[in-house]
Formats: structure tokens, sequence, C-alpha cells
């Protein structure tokens, strides 16, 4: 197939739906995207309760978090491919009803080790809203609108560290650990009847991969033989390394060097949560005139200043609350502008095996900050220092990331057709 038509086959899609109706279908998607990242910040408070209750240890309980991540990994690496396949409704409502039974069934887990199970099943259901998400605002959108939509869906997935936290206490207070997986059950109920009404099948059978097993593999093969979709790929897992170092090692800091109680510190979470939303919101505007790949390097930049200028105050005159929030602020801030961006530059870069793509940038995201996050600990938690300098390499494998994916930006074709592979 030519680049001429596979430029008419991509213009065939239906448009994007307008008005009110775009605002609710961003909404659902966002929030499919979401539910992820909510069944973890919701019940973490909850895991000293838990463990009580499940006659475990608290490694034990941290147990469930970790196979909770291996399944978003392996559910992005299988469900993104297979929607390539067979079409992005049947992943996205069977992956997110499954969600919905496996968060039921922790609720009733009667030991550690069926909780472990479940919450691994959990995360593949969950990953079909994260990756095949991706995929349909691809198919929806293009040029600015799509880097106006991911920014969209990074501004409400901001939200999440703000409201996941204090519902979760609020939860508590009122009843026991099991409720909160009741909550995600409902959750995700409400979020398969939703999609089923307002997120149409986006990939018609004529642009679907074929091959089964085998042509999944050739593609992701080819995307990945790809600089110009390698590049993206690689700096999206050096960013979710950096804010993965963020979730692990601010904790140590605040609550065991600043000696901030637990309220405090949610504040200055929720605090950074907002200032990433105001951010894509920023970038939703800027991009309408700007390149993603000029604003990209603007985040990097700008994440990478606030952790040089953090590692500097620190080696020099130590760690201080006021300083320590404000650089990381700046950095968490930047986030605002890399996600949307590196999301927008690289599905666009493999526009023609969407669901693939998104599984490679989602795999890489949360199998670099995987690996990052026991760092912290392994260089120690008596000082900020090691928090630092993991951020500060990740960010500077990051910014150099993005100066090669804007310079990729300027020359060549950038869009990989697996029809002409």
């Amino acid at each position: 197939m030519t680049a001429g038509r596979t430029g008419q086959a991509l213009g065939a899609v239906g448009a994007p739906p307008r008005g009110g109706s775009h605002r609710v279908f961003l909404t659902v998607v966002a929030g499919l995207g979401a539910v992820s990242p909510l069944a973890t910040d919701l019940y973490v408070p909850a895991l000293p309760d838990m463990a009580r209750s499940l006659g475990t240890t608290v490694a034990g309980t941290q147990a469930t978090l970790t196979a909770f991540l291996l399944g978003v990994i392996t559910g992005q690496l299988v469900l993104g491919p297979v929607s390539d396949l067979v079409g992005r409704r049947p992943i996205l409502l069977s992956g997110t009803c499954a969600f919905a039974v496996f968060s039921l069934g922790c609720a009733c887990a009667p030991t550690i080790e069926v909780m472990t199970t479940l919450r691994f099943g959990q995360g593949i259901g969950g990953a079909a809203g994260i990756v095949v998400g991706r995929a349909v605002i691809v198919d929806m959108y293009r040029g600015v609108e799509l880097s106006r939509a991911y920014a969209t869906l990074s501004a409400i997935g901001a939200l999440g560290p703000v409201i996941a936290p204090v519902l979760g206490g609020g939860l508590l207070a009122v009843a026991p650990w099991r409720f909160l997986f009741i909550a995600l059950a409902l959750a995700g109920t409400a979020l398969t009847i939703a999609a089923g009404r307002v997120v149409p099948e986006s990939l018609p059978r004529e642009r679907r991969v074929g091959g089964g097993a085998r042509g999944a593999l050739r593609t992701a093969g080819t995307l990945l033989s790809q600089p110009s979709v390698l590049v993206p790929i690689v700096t999206m897992g050096c960013m979710g390394a950096a804010v993965f170092a963020y979730i692990a090692g601010a904790t140590f800091v605040l609550h065991d060097l600043m000696h901030l109680s637990a309220t405090k510190s949610s504040v200055v979470y929720g605090i950074n949560a907002l200032a990433n939303l105001g951010a894509s919101l920023l970038y939703g505007r800027l991009v309408r005139t700007r390149r993603p790949e000029t604003l990209m390097v603007v985040g990097a930049v700008t994440g990478l200043g606030g952790q040089f200028l953090l590692l500097t105050l620190t080696v020099a005159v130590g760690v201080h609350l006021w300083a320590f929030c404000l650089c990381l602020l700046i950095t968490v801030a930047s986030f605002g502008f890399l996600f949307p961006a590196l999301s927008a530059v690289g599905q666009s870069r493999g526009r023609t095996a969407p669901g693939t793509m998104a599984a490679l940038l989602g795999v890489a995201q949360f199998s670099f900050g995987a690996a990052a996050s026991p760092l912290i600990g392994l260089f120690g938690t008596s000082s900020a220092t090691p928090m630092t300098v993991v951020m500060s390499t990740f960010l500077a494998l990051t910014t150099v990331g993005a100066f090669i994916c804007r310079q990729q930006g300027r020359s060549g074709k950038l869009t990989v057709n697996i029809q002409e592979i």
C-alpha cells in the first residue's frame, strides 16, 4: 500500500465527537486510563490493616503492589497488539469488566496468596483501559487535536493522586479495607457501562493487523527497528523512571527526614499533582501553535533544571523543606508537558499500529519505573541525595531523548507504515 493510499485510509475514520459529546468521550477514556493508578493509590493507606486481617507482614502486602504492577505491564504488552488484530471495543470492554470482577475478588480474598494472584489479574484487566484507550485516541484524532486530546487525558489523570488518598482515607474511616476493593469494582462496572455507551469501535477491519500472533510480533519488531519510534519509547521509559523515583523517594524524605505528618505530606503531593494538572492544561493551549517535540524539550529541560537545583542545594547546604518542595514542584509540573508530548509524538510515528505502539510506550513507562524504584532504597534513605541523583539521571536521559526526537521531527518520514513492510 502506498503512502498516499494509506493517508486516504486513515482519513476515512469517523470524525471524533464534538462539543459536549467530545468532553464526555475524553472523560470516559481518561477514566479508563486512570482506574489502574487509582487501584494502587486508593488502598496504600490500608496496607497495615490488610496485613493484620490476612495474617501476613507488611512485606507480604507490598508484594500485592508488585503483582499488580506486573499485571499492568503484562496486560499492556498483550492487549495492545491484540486490539490491533481484533478491534478496540472487545478488548476494552472485556478488560474493564475483568478489572471489576477481579476487584470484587480482592474484596473477598481469604489469604494473602489469593490476594496477590487476584491483584495480578486486576492489573491485566486495568491495563486494557490504559493501552486501548490511548489507541482509540490515535484512531480518532490527528495533528494538533491528537496532542490536545492527550493533554486532556494527562490533566484528568493528574487528579488521581489528589482524589485517591482523600477517597481512600474517607472510606477507611467508615468501613473496613475490603470496601476499598468494592469501590474499585463499582468503578470498573461504571466504566464498562460508560465505555459501552460512548466509546465506538474506532478500528475498521481493513486497518487491522493480519497474521495472528505472528503478525503482532512482526509488527512490534518493525516498530522497534525504526529509530524514529524507538527514541520516544525509550524516552517515555526514562520519564517513567523519574516519576517512580519521585513516588518511591519523596515519602522517605518527607516522613523520615522532615518529619511531616501523613496529612501534611498529602498536602505536598496534592499541590504537586495540581501543578502537573496546570502544566497539562497549559500544554493543551501551547500545542495549538508549537510542535509537541518542542514542548517536550521545554518540559525535559525544566524538570532536569528543578532536580539539578535541588541536588546543588542538598550538597551545598543540606535539605530544607521549602527548597525541597519548590524544586520538586518544578519537576513534577514538567511531567504535565512530557507525558502528552511523548504520547502524541510516539503514537503519531507508529500510528498504523496504535495498539502495539501504545503497548510499547506503556510497557517502557512502567518497566523502567519498576526498575528505578528500588534504586532509592539501594543507595540509602538517610538523605534526599539518592532520590535527587536517580531522578536527575533519568531526567538527563529524558532530555537527551527529547532533543533527538525534535531533531528527528525536522527531517525525514516518521510514520511507520506496517502495510508497506
